[in-house]
């Protein structure tokens, strides 16, 4: 009885060891009498029990790599403090086996080193201005370096870039002072606008007034000149008028004494008020102080005027 249940135990451990179920997303690596012998892909397979042993078995998903804060020097002599992320999968299991021993450890040591060589190849301006530079140039490196261990890095994020606490504060009183220096150029640039905005102001206001003031003296003067013009033409006009009057009027006195010649001492006494009347005009102008007339040359005038009359 206990015979057969030794033996059925024995079976069945026997049976364990010859089945190997692997999980999908891992990858096992088979040794048999102490070599590599193969690897099993996931789901059933058999193994010889006794020569046949499982050596390694690993995930070949990605993963992720956390780099705790660690000390860096930058170029200018500056510490600060670095920690980043990184994400990685290994490739080749049996590289990542047998070509180096705790590989999580080995990864974690070169990004560290790496950091460091990276910061201190940088001033601290640089390390906040060319993070993404930065982790492109650690991807390059890091995934370089770990290709002879079968391990493929994704990617590499620097999280935080911490300087010490006398750099913060230093920081801190020169972006104060960026501050008030820039407050300060705004504030004069600002007083320069104005300043130049008032002058130009006024340099237009002028420069419009005094085009006022010419258009206004062109227009003024285009207007005397138009009155000028009218005046001399109304003149003209009037004495044209005045003109064609004294002809109609001679005409018809003239034509008064041809039809009636004892109407001869009418046109004397006309032409007596018509001699007065000028006298009276001459007197009136502005250029005229006195005129002198000899009453006696009034008839002899006269006479000479009624000679030039025809006769019937």
């Amino acid at each position: 009885m206990w015979g057969w249940l030794v033996a059925l135990v024995l079976g069945g451990g026997t049976l364990a060891s010859t089945v190997k179920i692997v999980q999908q997303g891992n990858e096992v690596l088979v040794e048999r009498l102490g070599s590599y012998d193969r690897k099993l892909s996931p789901g059933l397979n058999f193994m010889i029990p006794v020569l046949d042993r499982v050596a390694y078995q690993e995930t070949i998903r990605e993963k992720v790599l956390d780099i705790p804060p660690q000390p860096c020097i930058t170029r200018d002599n500056v510490s600060i403090t670095v920690d980043a992320v990184v994400y990685w999968r290994v490739v080749d299991m049996e590289k990542a086996y047998y070509k180096v021993q705790n590989l999580q450890a080995a990864m974690e040591n070169m990004v560290r080193t790496q950091i460091r060589a990276e910061m201190g190849q940088l001033e601290l301006d640089e390390t906040f201005t060319a993070r993404s530079q930065i982790n492109e140039i650690l991807l390059r490196d890091l995934d370089h370096a770990t290709d002879p261990w079968g391990v493929k890095v994704t990617r590499v994020e620097l999280r935080d870039i911490i300087p010490s606490q006398a750099v913060l504060e230093s920081m801190e009183l020169q972006m104060s002072a960026e501050r008030k220096k820039r407050a300060a150029i705004l504030t004069s640039e600002g007083e320069r606008d104005s300043a130049v905005n008032s002058a130009r102001g006024r340099a237009e206001a002028q420069v419009l007034d005094a085009e006022a003031r010419q258009k206004a003296v062109v227009l003024q003067a285009e207007a005397e000149q138009k009155a000028t013009v009218l005046r001399a033409q109304a003149d003209r006009q009037k004495q044209v008028l005045q003109a064609q009057a004294t002809a109609e009027a001679i005409k018809i006195v003239q034509q008064a004494i041809q039809d009636d010649p004892s109407a001869v001492d009418a046109g004397k006494i006309l032409l007596a008020l018509g001699y007065m009347d000028m006298g009276a005009t001459i007197g009136k102008s502005e250029s005229s102080k006195v005129m002198f007339m000899d009453p006696a040359s009034i008839p002899a005038s006269l006479q000479s005027m009624l000679a030039m009359v025809p006769k019937q």
